[in-house]
């Protein structure tokens, strides 16, 4: 039988069109895009097509805004550090939410060392940022919002239109951190108001070790990398033209598609739900109920802990994941699960379900045949919890 994947969250693959779009720049127009002569020149025209793709793929004003990184964790890590250490004459306080992405919570960490002050708004019990307590967390010192679009884990959809809309006419910058929403909902940087947007190319069908920080025209940070003054100088380094190009032949179809995605996959989302709820059972959905990523399922199964529901699955070649795949590793409680009020029992039972271009209906019908296989064996092994 053939495998089934369902990780999408953690990684995509990379579609035939963006691969064939990369390739003669393996081998034959391999030139430094840094070089004045025409064979590295052919390589800048290609990263520059590239930045307009992704430029008009979030509604940017112009390709001036996207400098090109090498994955959504340093584009993040750019945008807090950078943004902060230019502005803190202005100030030194920061405001996050405590389910971020570890890129974001582990770069405020970063600043705290440097004498920054953050703020780590809470989220109620769907995962989901209160406006009003966000509000109540800026001070006359704050330089910079940091929001996720999408949580990674759970799912939910953050207010993001609101709080740009609440920092419109403030001096305070506004980051979102939009590698799992990208090319799952459609939206424009116009739309939501933000100063600051990251990406990463792996999520949205495009290679692994690029990514893109939107920064808003008149909008200054500091570079993280000095060198050869790359990316206007926001990025030194030699650019990655392969994934580059890649990257933004994955942005430009998935953009023409996402509206249509955005409604196959939440159809799909919601079918697997009914069939798990229903010829399952004990079971909990984890995230705002319908405020929450269209290819996302986050469940806890009463009495099985997820990474044992994950081991069973992949014995049968069914693959998803117990948490962010960035933190796989580790068997640790999900942070996010835990800031959502969730005990730690229920967040070890968690297993995350992501969907993408590839799944279709049978292989979901297939996937919860095989669950229901696998959650009868084992919750067989512990009768008394049930």
């Amino acid at each position: 039988m053939k495998p089934i994947y369902l990780d999408y969250g953690a990684t995509s693959p990379v579609r035939p069109d963006a691969l064939e779009a990369m390739l003669p720049f393996f081998s034959q127009a391999y030139g430094n895009s840094g070089s004045i002569h025409d064979f590295g020149q052919q390589s800048r025209e290609a990263i520059e097509t590239a930045r307009k793709q992704v430029a008009q793929a979030i509604g940017a004003s112009t390709a001036r805004e996207i400098i090109f990184t090498s994955s959504g964790t340093e584009s993040n890590n750019l945008a807090l550090i950078g943004a902060a250490r230019k502005r803190k004459a202005f100030g030194n306080h920061i405001v996050t939410s405590s389910v971020e992405h570890p890129s974001v919570l582990e770069a405020c960490r970063f600043l705290e060392r440097e004498g920054f002050e953050v703020t780590y708004v809470p989220v109620d019990s769907n995962g989901l940022v209160k406006l009003d307590q966000l509000k109540q967390a800026l001070t006359d010192r704050t330089i910079l919002v940091s929001v996720m679009a999408a949580n990674n884990e759970v799912g939910t959809l953050q207010p993001i239109r609101e709080i740009g809309l609440l920092l419109k006419d403030s001096p305070i910058l506004f980051h979102t951190d939009a590698v799992q929403y990208f090319g799952k909902v459609p939206f424009s940087v116009i739309e939501l108001g933000v100063d600051l947007l990251s990406l990463g190319s792996h999520k949205v069908y495009g290679p692994k070790g690029a990514g893109a920080l939107f920064i808003k025209k008149g909008v200054r940070i500091e570079p993280l990398l000095h060198g050869g003054g790359q990316e206007r100088g926001m990025r030194a380094s030699t650019l990655n033209t392969p994934a580059i190009v890649g990257f933004g032949a994955a942005c430009q179809l998935i953009s023409q598609e996402v509206a249509d995605e955005q409604a196959r996959l939440t159809a799909l989302r919601d079918h697997c739900w009914r069939r798990i709820q229903s010829e399952i059972g004990d079971v909990d959905l984890n995230g705002h109920p319908s405020d929450r990523l269209p290819n996302n399922l986050n469940l806890s199964f009463h009495g099985v802990e997820g990474q044992a529901i994950l081991l069973e699955l992949n014995r049968k070649q069914i693959y998803v994941s117990s948490g962010s795949a960035c933190s796989a590793g580790k068997h640790a409680a999900s942070h996010v699960l835990l800031a959502m009020g969730k005990s730690l029992d229920t967040a070890f039972q968690s297993l995350r379900i992501t969907f993408g271009k590839d799944t279709t209906l049978e292989l979901i019908d297939r996937f919860v045949d095989e669950l229901k296989e696998v959650m009868h064996y084992l919750r067989s092994l512990s009768p008394q919890e049930h």
